[in-house]
């Protein structure tokens, strides 16, 4: 555990649980469990696209998240429901950036680790990446944390305190989307949404305020990342799932109090 790449895929795992624990606070109480499973799957095109254009990856999946997104606004009450243009677009996507990848020539891609996560091979760049972006995201949610509360509570309670709903959506949309690329290499794409909604969830039922659910939220991210590393290290197990298999493990320990506390 004490080998370089295994301090790399430790400090990424503790970046994205920083980011995801607040974040997957709002992603739980706003019921966007299906928003995040269709922004990570979009990811996908992001990635496609960024290896043809020769540009950041981080970018390319930061961009397809926030057009995704974009899109979802747009259609949303023309016709259709929530999760049925989610479902669309994210299956569309998924699918077009499979196809994107096949095309691609002269480049070799390893598409599980982008599915599928590969902690142990991320870089001192790629740990960089993920907690400026991290830190981006908290910075992000800090800032408009008072905000983001009340129209979460309530739309109109939101405007009659002259605070746009639509705006703080846009906020958490962009935190989602900066999420979803800076966690790709340490969760991939198919296991992104788990340590979104996983840590909160098993969160909620230890925390009595907003702010102890999101800081409770990262805690158990961070603890799941660094006990899955040691699971995946001593059991040679795939590294992302066995911290997503680590999370739902504590999930179901918090959920079994929940149940015997009176």
């Amino acid at each position: 555990m004490l080998d370089d790449f295994m301090t790399r895929a430790l400090l990424a795992g503790l970046g994205v649980a920083f980011a995801a624990g607040p974040l997957g606070s709002f992603v739980v109480w706003r019921r966007m469990a299906y928003f995040g499973d269709a922004t990570a799957h979009a990811a996908i095109l992001g990635v496609a696209l960024s290896l043809a254009l020769n540009i950041s990856i981080f970018a390319g999946a930061v961009a397809v998240a926030l057009l995704m997104a974009v899109i979802v606004t747009l259609l949303t009450g023309r016709g259709y429901t929530m999760d049925t243009l989610l479902g669309v677009l994210a299956h569309s996507a998924l699918a077009f950036g499979l196809v994107a990848v096949s095309f691609l020539s002269g480049v070799r891609i390893d598409l599980m680790a982008y599915l599928f996560g590969d902690i142990l091979a991320v870089s001192s760049g790629d740990v960089a990446v993920i907690w400026g972006g991290a830190a981006l995201v908290v910075g992000l949610i800090g800032w408009r944390w008072s905000a983001l509360l009340t129209a979460t509570l309530s739309e109109e309670l939101a405007c009659a305190g002259g605070i746009n709903p639509r705006r703080e959506q846009l906020v958490l949309t962009v935190a989602l989307a900066i999420t979803v690329a800076v966690a790709i290499k340490v969760v991939g794409v198919l296991l992104i949404a788990a340590m979104l909604i996983i840590p909160a969830a098993a969160a909620r039922p230890l925390s009595r305020t907003p702010e102890q659910m999101a800081l409770i939220a990262a805690v158990i991210g961070g603890s799941s990342a660094i006990i899955g590393l040691q699971t995946a290290y001593t059991l040679d197990t795939p590294a992302g799932p066995s911290i997503v298999c680590i999370a739902a493990l504590i999930f179901l320990a918090t959920s079994v109090l929940r149940g015997i506390r009176p």
